[in-house]
């Protein structure tokens, strides 16, 4: 059969087809749109077969193979190899659920190894870019490229931010075979989940600790659109005892002073007021605070009690018996590295000033984060507070202590900050210690954080 003159390329995240014969019937999901065949660039693993059964000149694929070879002298787990393999079976479509510290760049790195095709890899901060540039590096002894803010540079394994993927996908769409989507819960976000539609790369690894659960139906049916289903899940305590550390949980509850439970009382009751007086959970049911949420831009009363509830939480989250506690916890672990979590970034400078120990927050640079995670390593530092910068992603020297005096209900949250002390150092047991205000909403949020945790780590 004669090749035609007909023809597919990328275009702005799109594939698009040019002078077609006559007639020449095209599947979907191909649309006619200004007289031309188009559909995203998603689609390329599903139509490169017709493409090819019909001669058309195919200019999609800026991809090539590669000559890799690893210099990480380290053995995978069994955990990993199945991950690996599955994934393989899958058609190398899918995304692999594993605990915070049992390996999951390691298992992209073996996934780079095995496929050795140009491969971008998008990661959601700019620290973890330069982690993952770093390690990639280390490991395949070649030029990595990064691509994000004002440092642009393409090479056959690339790592990005998720803002930087999303605003130049029309650019990088292309030009990977495989995109491995690290921290792949954050691809749901608004716009980003447009760099997997607008990329063409037939292959797709996700990897993440904190999976949408299966209540959350939206965001999982757009990550199975757009890089496929879990292909792979182990939980965090099918691994504890053998890959990850022997861990228990403790609850110490602290009272407010006299005069933080007068201004909590007063702020409560502000609060609870107008939800029922806007009968809130009659009409909302479950979704009572996001309409509170709702109202408080353009409704003076539910914005008086948005504040009020902006400041009972406060005061329970930076409540002074908390601090005097955080001493208790440094004097008892005194031979333990520990890290603490706190709710904002105004109480982790207070306890940094007051114990003198080294903060983590957005606002440190990166040479003072560098230099404080260091001396964490090597143990000038016993203990690091932050607020949430540490919850994920960054690659935390081994601690075996995490305090935590607050945060949101979320069991995404509990779980990275669970994670962040289970890496495996001989048999010491890692211990997480929740500090909660006796009586307040404090209970409450911690309450619903465990039973989601509960459920996460004993369900399939």
């Amino acid at each position: 059969m004669e090749r035609n003159e007909a023809t597919a390329q990328f275009m702005g995240g799109t594939i698009v087809l040019n002078h077609l014969p006559e007639n020449m019937h095209v599947p979907a999901p191909f649309q006619l749109v200004k007289h031309k065949h188009r559909c995203p660039a998603i689609h390329y693993r599903e139509v490169q077969l017709w493409l090819n059964q019909n001669r058309i000149r195919n200019s999609i694929p800026r991809w090539r193979n590669l000559e890799l070879v690893s210099h990480d002298g380290r053995s995978p787990h069994g955990y990993q190899l199945e991950a690996l393999k599955a994934w393989h079976a899958a058609n190398r479509w899918g995304t692999v659920v594993l605990p915070t510290g049992s390996g999951k760049t390691y298992l992209a790195m073996k996934a780079i190894e095995e496929t050795a095709v140009h491969t971008l890899v998008i990661v959601p901060t700019i620290d973890l870019l330069h982690q993952w540039y770093a390690r990639l590096e280390n490991v395949f002894r070649t030029r990595i490229g990064v691509w994000y803010g004002q440092e642009k540079e393409l090479q056959p394994i690339t790592v990005t931010t998720y803002p930087s993927a999303w605003a130049h996908a029309d650019t990088l769409g292309n030009q990977f075979k495989l995109i491995i989507f690290d921290e792949i819960h954050h691809l749901p976000a608004p716009n980003w989940h447009e760099i997997a539609l607008m990329c063409a790369a037939p292959w797709r690894l996700g990897l993440t600790a904190t999976y949408p659960d299966e209540s959350d139906v939206d965001r999982q049916a757009l990550l199975n659109e757009c890089v496929g289903p879990v292909v792979y899940r182990k939980r965090i305590n099918e691994l504890t005892g053998k890959q990850l550390a022997e861990y228990r949980t403790e609850r110490i509850r602290v009272d407010l002073t006299a005069v933080e439970q007068s201004n909590y009382d007063e702020a409560y009751a502000v609060y609870t007021g107008y939800m029922k007086s806007a009968k809130l959970r009659e009409r909302y049911g479950a979704y009572w605070w996001n309409e509170m949420t709702r109202r408080s831009s353009y409704d003076q009363p539910a914005r008086t009690a948005k504040v009020a509830e902006l400041k009972l939480k406060e005061i329970v989250h930076q409540a002074d018996e908390k601090l005097s506690a955080v001493g208790q916890l440094l004097k008892e672990h005194t031979d333990l590295p520990t890290l603490i979590f706190t709710a904002h970034n105004r109480f982790a400078y207070a306890i940094a000033r007051h114990y003198l120990i080294p903060v983590i927050t957005h606002q440190t640079k990166a040479a003072e984060r560098k230099a404080i995670l260091e001396g964490f390593m090597d143990g000038t530092y016993r203990a690091i507070v932050t607020s949430k910068v540490l919850n994920e992603g960054i690659d935390v020297p081994e601690a075996k202590v995490a305090v935590v005096l607050g945060g949101s209900s979320t069991a995404r949250e509990y779980v990275q900050r669970l994670g962040r002390i289970l890496r495996k150092k001989g048999n010491t047991e890692a211990v997480l210690y929740e500090i909660i205000a006796r009586g307040t909403v404090d209970e409450g949020i911690a309450q619903r954080r465990r039973s989601k945790v509960k459920y996460q780590l004993n369900n399939k």
